[in-house]
């Protein structure tokens, strides 16, 4: 979806003891990228929504790192279930979160989906601005005091070069009329990078408030 080719990217610097949470990383590019955090020393949180299949992927990092970066310090892997489409998953995931992490020194948010037909998440929004927009911003929110708490820190937010076919259906955001597929992903996409700029204005004015 309008992807542009890339050389593989390696983190230069360790980040031991750091915590590094990545939304929907058991496949995709989420991958690769907890296994780049995992590779530098990073206690990695692969928040996904089919834990038998993070477990694999897991295991598949391990190995990877393993063989390619025989003298690397790795550092840890830890599987949590999280479901996007659900508020409620969002909720206890956080809560066990808070129950068992000091620190979130790194977000990820880059789980996605895209829906050839129109469905809904457990609270009634269409699913794909429910999973990626909705989902990612109600996570965020909800662990920000602890992000805050742990600066210097970093939230990311994967987007696509979709995002620039879309718009905001504010009469029909749920898509109810002329659902289609590529109109719902590039509307999610686009809010992504409206949540950024407006999450990045804020956090600046919070930063300079303090200083």
């Amino acid at each position: 979806m309008g992807a542009r080719a890339s050389q593989p990217y390696e983190i230069k610097e360790r980040i031991d003891g750091k915590t590094v949470i990545v939304t929907g990383c058991n496949t995709g590019i989420g991958k690769p990228t907890a296994q780049e955090f995992y590779r530098v020393g990073g206690r990695v949180i692969m928040a996904c929504r089919d834990v038998s299949k993070a477990e694999k992927a897991a295991d598949e990092i391990r190995k990877e790192v393993e063989l390619s970066f025989p003298h690397d310090k790795a550092g840890k892997l830890i599987i949590k279930k999280l479901d996007l489409s659900s508020l409620e998953s969002i909720r206890n995931f956080v809560d066990d979160l808070n129950d068992s992490e000091d620190q979130i020194n790194i977000l990820v948010n880059n789980a996605g989906v895209m829906s050839p037909t129109r469905k809904t998440t457990a609270d009634g929004f269409e699913l794909t601005f429910g999973t990626n927009y909705l989902g990612h911003f109600y996570l965020t929110l909800l662990l920000l005091p602890r992000i805050l708490a742990s600066a210097p820190a970093r939230i990311v937010n994967v987007s696509s070069l979709a995002y620039e076919y879309g718009r905001i259906h504010w009469d029909n955001l749920s898509l109810e009329r002329n659902y289609g597929m590529f109109t719902a992903y590039s509307q999610s996409k686009l809010a992504n990078i409206l949540f950024t700029r407006e999450l990045a204005s804020r956090l600046d004015v919070t930063a300079r408030g303090k200083s």
